[in-house]
């Protein structure tokens, strides 16, 4: 099967520096891809030259056998970036939010009824159906992530690409998203993620990519079989506490990227 996500030789910077040094990584339809690596190694670089937002100088990068720079079809990507960064947005309901998952596939045009019941789903999905009408100002940690992952599930992705949905999120919302992948891989979805630790996603993973100085360091086959601990990095696990007040986080950004 032609791969949805192909880095040859990819290199990237940011501000000068050389972040990326010949990345070859390979993501194909219905698989689980970890980037796993100590902070600086280019984890969160690479998942966002992946999403046109780092720009490649180097190797060559497609999406589903288009070249990146010449890539147009986005409602094929669902994109869930750190809660830590999604800032700068304005005052909105959990639904709003999740609505503007489908922008991709509507534009502008007024949501319809098959959005409108592919929002609800995705809603659903995260276990946000009682908060729906919510203030995402009121929202925990935890729930901030599934706001941003609800946004994605909205736009009804052939791939999700994810940066870090573990960090910062309790327990039952880790296993909300896990839940959540099983059935998008059910589904024929493929997935992309940068983790600190495997967590509850370590059954769904096929392959975990080690990267270290900008560079693929190993690449571990079934992480979640006997004897794979050995050749996975140490990391700080997770936060497990939901303990981020929500009036102590960054507003969550509305925008589809």
């Amino acid at each position: 099967m032609e791969p949805v996500i192909s880095l040859t030789g990819v290199t990237a910077e940011l501000g000068g520096r050389p972040v990326l040094r010949g990345v070859d990584l390979t993501v194909r339809p219905g698989e689980v891809v970890a980037l796993l690596g100590a902070n600086g190694s280019g984890k969160s670089t690479a998942v966002r030259a992946t999403v046109g937002q780092v720009p490649v100088t180097g190797g060559e990068l497609t999406l589903f056998g288009t070249p990146v720079h010449r890539f147009r079809d986005w409602r094929r990507l669902g994109y869930v970036p750190q809660r830590s960064t999604a800032a700068g947005g304005v005052p909105a309901t959990v639904r709003e939010v999740v609505s503007s998952g489908r922008l991709a596939r509507r534009g502008l045009r007024p949501l319809g009824r098959a959005d409108r019941a592919a929002v609800d789903r995705a809603i659903d999905l995260v276990g946000l159906a009682d908060h729906a009408g919510d203030s995402v100002d009121a929202l925990s940690g935890g729930q901030h992530q599934r706001v941003l992952i609800a946004r994605a599930l909205a736009g009804e992705p052939e791939l999700l690409v994810m940066d870090e949905p573990l960090a910062g999120v309790d327990l039952a919302s880790q296993a909300v998203l896990a839940e959540t992948l099983r059935g998008q891989l059910a589904g024929g979805a493929a997935v992309l993620l940068v983790l600190h630790e495997l967590g509850p996603l370590r059954p769904l993973i096929d392959r975990a990519v080690v990267l270290a100085h900008g560079r693929v360091e190993r690449t571990v086959d079934r992480p979640g079989g006997s004897g794979a601990d050995g050749a996975l990095p140490e990391e700080p696990a997770c936060h497990t506490h939901d303990a981020i007040d929500a009036r102590g986080t960054s507003a969550l950004q509305t925008g589809i990227l």
